[in-house]
């Protein structure tokens, strides 16, 4: 998995790409702590478009995201969520915890 996070006004995107699972946890978290500790981002942007596959462990690490994210009054939006991706997010009923596009 690669994680890139670009920072702009007003938001930081974290980039993935490849499987989102258990293997990238601390890395995941490492680039999460970096954009919540951006004080200009007011929303956190994950983007799915190059993800692959993701599993159970990943929905609890974006969990763990919304949490801290809100601790911080800050919004977590899931973007580029198609095909595997999508219907992973949708059958754990996400699009009620999260704006997704």
């Amino acid at each position: 998995m690669e994680i890139n996070v670009h920072l702009t006004e007003g938001a930081a995107r974290v980039a993935l790409n490849g499987r989102f699972d258990f293997s990238c946890h601390r890395e995941f978290r490492s680039a999460c702590d970096g954009a919540l500790g951006h004080p200009g981002a007011g929303a956190i942007e994950v983007d799915f478009r190059r993800v692959e596959y993701l599993d159970s462990s990943a929905l609890g690490m974006l969990l763990q995201l919304r949490e801290r994210a809100q601790a911080s009054s800050r919004a977590v939006r899931l973007a580029n969520c198609t095909g595997v991706v999508s219907d992973v997010l949708q059958v754990a009923n996400f699009g009620k915890l999260f704006t997704m596009a």
